[in-house]
């Protein structure tokens, strides 16, 4: 079956269909990583896009019930150069078409992604439409211009769980140490599930609140410590959140990842930007300044804290993104938080920045404020 995928700067590729049928709209973002196609599917933070594997075959180890990071797939589609129609694995338990076919999401295949990840770097993220049903050029390139924007766009609202959960699986990492009881909450703006299960591994009781829960809800719980995930979308549009996390600064340790790391800083005061193309891949260089060494990590966002209007408000910089200059981590010691904006758990990914919940945990449980001091850690 036809498929069409249309840029909003009129640019059209034809491909061939797989998943499922239909037409979708997203912001079209490409993300590096070579594996790890299923994590991505499966990360609740891209919500609203259509993304595209730079990586030319896609699919060849097939999908699993193991290596999923959220209870479903968010994305709006998927674009491959080359996708295998007979998965090889051990581990496989089914096909990538089938499983977008299955949740719904649409794919294409037989594009030339090259071409479109360099569109994409030079003239930025671009609001794009996949189609197997409208196939005129001229009204998908309409389509796409019209289509939602991600900037001032609240998507944690469709990702996030209405219920508080307890969390208990817990990853296999047996190096992290857990001397006394540690409780805590990760508020789910659309938080993966390897971040809970290092959560559950390296504390003692997990428990997850929605990202509408309010400073009394989580206060009300008695937490050690809280942890604000990833989701999608603009961070400043999630008010309700950043009001919470304004509430609770100074009051509890906090350790922001990815939108959590731009909603801290928005509730320090601080302000965010939309990155041209973002940052989307598994193989991102960042220097660890308290540390004083290079980390490779795994990143998926396309907004930025200002750095200069962190320090403003108190902030120190911790981390900064070794391509492009923009702030990858930071501390508010006064507010005894600290977040980073790559992915410490690592799915998938490098473990380079594997210490990062550890550290956070271990100065938890010391009473210490949190600092720029959690990132100091050796790597395990």
């Amino acid at each position: 079956m036809i498929c069409k995928l249309a840029l909003e700067d009129g640019t059209v590729f034809t491909g061939q269909a797989f998943g499922a049928a239909g037409t979708r709209a997203g912001e079209v973002v490409f993300n590096t990583a070579m594996t790890g196609y299923q994590e991505v599917i499966t990360d609740p933070s891209y919500c609203g896009q259509i993304v595209v594997m730079t990586f030319p075959l896609i699919g060849n180890y097939g999908v699993n019930a193991e290596d999923i990071e959220s209870g479903g797939l968010h994305l709006s589609g998927l674009a491959v150069k080359e996708l295998p129609r007979r998965p090889s694995n051990h581990r496989a338990t089914g096909d990538l078409a089938a499983c977008l076919a299955e949740r719904g999401v649409m794919g294409i295949c037989g594009i030339d992604t090259r071409a479109l990840t360099r569109r994409i770097r030079v003239h930025g993220a671009l609001r794009g439409v996949l189609s197997t049903e409208v196939l005129d050029d001229v009204k998908l390139v309409q389509a796409a211009r019209s289509a939602e924007t991600m900037a001032g766009a609240n998507l944690v609202t469709r990702v996030s769980p209405a219920k508080v959960r307890s969390w208990d699986e817990r990853s296999d990492d047996s190096s992290a140490s857990r001397a006394r009881a540690c409780h805590l909450v990760a508020i789910d703006c659309g938080i993966k599930y390897n971040i809970l299960r290092h959560m559950a591994h390296v504390g003692d009781r997990v428990t997850v609140v929605p990202a509408f829960a309010s400073a009394a809800d989580i206060r009300a719980l008695a937490p050690d410590g809280v942890i604000v995930g990833n989701g999608p979308g603009d961070p400043a549009a999630v008010e309700e959140t950043i009001a919470t996390l304004k509430a609770l600064l100074g009051e509890i340790p906090m350790l922001g990842v990815c939108l959590g790391h731009q909603m801290l800083a928005l509730a320090a005061g601080a302000h965010t930007y939309k990155l041209k193309f973002g940052h989307h891949g598994a193989n991102v260089p960042v220097m660890n300044q308290p540390a004083g060494r290079v980390e490779i990590t795994s990143q998926n966002h396309g907004f930025a804290v200002d750095a200069s209007e962190l320090e403003r408000c108190g902030g120190v910089v911790t981390h900064v993104n070794l391509n492009d200059g923009s702030l990858e981590g930071f501390a508010l010691p006064e507010r005894n938080c600290a977040a980073v904006q790559f992915h410490p758990e690592a799915s998938p990914g490098p473990h380079d920045s594997g210490h990062v919940l550890r550290a956070f945990v271990e100065t938890v449980r010391r009473g210490e404020r949190v600092g720029a001091e959690v990132f100091q850690s050796q790597v395990r």
